[in-house]
């Protein structure tokens, strides 16, 4: 065994997922369930040592799909989606893909802008066909663009990164992606409620400045904090956020201004940036 911890943490990862696949039948209910016992020993791996991306880049897109509880690709279907062409937000998508993740040369890189207009048309195409199945209506929002950008990064394929998206749009955080942006609103307004219980001082002294979580936290509740570079340190953060559920970002955004307290507080201007 080597005695570089990313190594024996990347060992560790790889010996959970060679294990048995995730879902299994319950001889009981006839309903898939989890592993627990995998799955928490996967999650606490998470937590405790972190996914070591650079010694193995195939494990974070690996755990991300079984995070996602992902069991259903489908090539054909992708590729009628795309064959649709433009969608009918298209000029809508056009006009945030360009800036999405601008600064970030490695994303560039890596991911070109017709691949983030392709899965996004999809997208809307996708759920444009499930209209009535689906109590919840989905289209492209603001915001989608930079929820897209880990997952066509982190995946091997642009494939793989549409139904990943899908799946954690359509059942992670759906209420986040209306065109009321009805959760975003809501974890702003929770944001509010748990900080004045952490740190009542800070809470007060932004609310003294008129600053409430509607005003300086909406781009890094709206993304899960995407929006926010350095990318390698978001996929770290998504990590944790696709073991434990979407909604600790609340808790998240909360430890960074506690992180830039002490600035804020001196602050006359109290200027927030994430």
């Amino acid at each position: 065994m080597s005695s570089d911890p990313n190594t024996a943490a990347a060992h560790s990862f790889n010996k959970i997922l060679s294990r048995p696949k995730y879902p299994s039948k319950s001889r009981s209910s006839g309903g898939d369930v989890e592993d627990d016992s995998n799955l928490k020993k996967l999650r606490r791996l998470i937590l405790v040592e972190g996914i070591p991306a650079t010694v193995d880049p195939t494990l974070r897109p690996r755990i991300w799909k079984i995070l996602l509880r992902m069991t259903d690709i489908s090539a054909d279907n992708y590729l009628q989606y795309v064959a649709r062409g433009p969608c009918e937000v298209r000029e809508k998508i056009r006009n945030d893909t360009f800036r999405t993740l601008a600064t970030d040369r490695g994303f560039k890189e890596r991911v070109q802008e017709d691949m983030l207009v392709r899965l996004l048309d999809a997208f809307v195409w996708r759920n444009h066909d499930r209209q009535e199945a689906n109590p919840l209506g989905f289209t492209y929002v603001q915001g989608m663009n930079v929820l897209a950008a880990p997952f066509l990064y982190t995946m091997p394929s642009e494939l793989e990164a549409f139904y990943c998206f899908a799946k954690f749009i359509e059942e992670s955080c759906p209420l986040y992606v209306q065109p009321t942006l009805d959760g975003v609103h809501r974890g702003l307004r929770l944001l509010d409620k748990c900080l004045k219980i952490v740190d009542p001082e800070l809470y007060g002294h932004l609310r003294s400045k008129n600053l409430s979580a509607e005003i300086y936290a909406f781009p890094s509740i709206l993304t899960l904090c995407a929006c926010t570079p350095p990318l390698d340190q978001v996929l770290r953060l998504w990590d944790f956020l696709l073991a434990f559920g979407v909604h600790l970002n609340v808790l998240c955004v909360i430890a960074q201004l506690l992180l830039m307290r002490d600035e804020v507080m001196a602050s006359s201007r109290c200027v927030i940036w994430f």
